[in-house]
């Protein structure tokens, strides 16, 4: 009998002790979830143009990594071990969608059954998509290229971060407000800035196939000498075609992207000069990428006006 009691006085003793590291811990642990609490999210962006639009949104309630940096085409890119990583580790994901990040949708898609990930092209209504030439069902991903479509998507960023972060929800929507603000005059001024290359003249001719929102907004006849991804192929014929449209045109420049070889196009300026056409590089586009951070096309704004500007220059 003596050992029994002693055994339940010992279970006794052991269970005060562990009632009192559980009660002794609990305030710890209450200063510990108010500190994470007060944490900033931690937002992974696919290119950097929606790592830009997650920064202006998010301002300092938010830390924000790009996965593609500059020069980086997101056609063809391959998720690496570390990127793996940091997919793991954030607290949520923005994408493009629509087919851009290509090879990394299936990962995309499979993390999204675990946390937030999101495509803000979605937000974007049927109606405003342009399909892929041939297709019945494939919508042309680049819609950042139309300024006030961009506007509607990245909405997405704003009301998503408030969803996860409600505490801060009036903070995210007065950011989205002022960038939306910066959106709209920037679309106008894309607008006017290209209104002073004559009709006849606003003809951009670039390597793949990207602008075609840009044209459809501000009045400019867009050819690309590969199709809406870079993963299409191009040969002599369409090299031929192109270079027979710009003679006949009498086209003064094309462009090359900086996410994009410039051979392609070098094959079709030199098409044109045994045409006797003296056609011309007129610079260097940001297609799929913007440029370096500290650079003029560091930012979504900086990249749309670095782009109008060469383009207005060259063929004017």
């Amino acid at each position: 009998m003596r050992s029994y009691k002693n055994w339940i006085v010992g279970r006794i003793g052991v269970l005060w002790v562990v009632l009192l590291m559980v009660t002794g811990c609990q305030p710890e642990a209450d200063a510990t979830s108010e500190a994470s609490a007060d944490q900033k999210l931690k937002v992974v962006a696919t290119t950097g143009m929606i790592a830009d639009a997650a920064k202006e949104i998010g301002g300092e309630l938010v830390e924000v990594t790009g996965m593609m940096g500059p020069g980086v085409d997101p056609h063809l890119y391959k998720a690496t071990r570390s990127d793996l990583t940091l997919l793991r580790e954030a607290d949520i994901i923005f994408y493009n969608g629509l087919h851009l990040e290509g090879k990394m949708a299936e990962v995309l898609e499979k993390l999204g059954r675990q946390k937030p990930v999101f495509a803000i092209a979605e937000k974007i209504p049927e109606a405003d998509l342009l399909l892929v030439d041939g297709a019945t069902n494939s919508h042309d991903p680049h819609i950042w290229f139309d300024v006030s479509l961009w506007a509607k998507a990245v909405q997405e960023i704003g009301d998503r971060l408030a969803e996860l972060d409600p505490k801060h929800a009036s903070a995210y929507q007065q950011q989205i407000e002022s960038y939306l603000r910066e959106l709209v005059a920037l679309h106008q001024e894309v607008g006017e800035q290209l209104s002073t290359v004559p009709p006849e003249q606003r003809v951009l001719i670039t390597a793949h196939d990207a602008f075609g929102y840009f044209g459809k907004a501000y009045g400019v006849e867009v050819r690309g000498l590969q199709g809406i991804s870079t993963v299409a192929e191009f040969g002599l014929k369409d090299i031929k075609e192109l270079v027979d449209f710009i003679v006949s045109k009498q086209i003064k420049a094309v462009f090359v992207e900086s996410s994009i070889p410039t051979k392609s196009l070098e094959a079709v300026v030199e098409g044109c000069k045994r045409q006797g056409h003296g056609l011309r590089i007129g610079g260097t586009l940001y297609s799929d990428a913007m440029g370096a951070p500290d650079g003029p096309a560091g930012t979504y704004i900086g990249m749309v006006r670095e782009n109008v500007r060469t383009i207005s220059e060259a063929l004017k």
